[in-house]
C-alpha cells in the first residue's frame, strides 16, 4: 500500500513536468528568440552641474544605441555599448531620454533616479 501510494505521488508529480516541458520549451524559444534584448534598462539622473547622466545596461554587446530626450532642446545621439552590454553618457541636456536598439526591437523610456 505504501509503495503504491508513493508511485501514484511520483507520477503526478512527473507526468505534468514531461506533459509541459515541450510547450515550456518552446515558448521559452519564441520568447528569448536570437538576438532580442530581454533585460535592458536605462536610467538617467541630474548631476551636480545640472546637467544629466544617462546609463544602461543588459543590451547586447558592441550594439549602437540611439537616444533622444523629450524636448528639442535635449541632447541626442548614437553611443555604442561596451562588451558587457553597458553604455554611459554624461553632462547631457534634456531630463527625459528615449533609447532605442540599433535593430529597432527595443525601445525604452528611461527611468529617472532620485537621490
Amino acid at each position: 500500500m505504501n509503495r503504491t501510494r508513493r508511485l501514484t505521488a511520483l507520477a503526478f508529480l512527473v507526468t505534468p513536468g514531461l506533459a509541459m516541458s515541450p510547450a515550456t520549451a518552446a515558448h521559452a524559444q519564441a520568447a528569448a528568440s536570437p538576438g532580442a534584448v530581454s533585460l535592458a534598462a536605462c536610467h538617467v539622473e541630474t548631476d551636480s552641474a545640472g546637467r544629466y547622466h544617462l546609463w544602461g545596461e543588459g543590451f547586447p554587446s558592441d550594439m549602437r544605441v540611439s537616444y533622444s530626450g523629450a524636448t528639442p532642446q535635449s541632447s541626442a545621439g548614437t553611443v555604442s555599448t561596451d562588451s558587457a552590454g553597458r553604455f554611459d553618457l554624461g553632462g547631457l541636456s534634456g531630463g527625459t531620454f528615449v533609447v532605442t536598439t540599433a535593430d529597432g526591437k527595443t525601445q525604452l523610456t528611461c527611468a529617472t533616479v532620485q537621490h
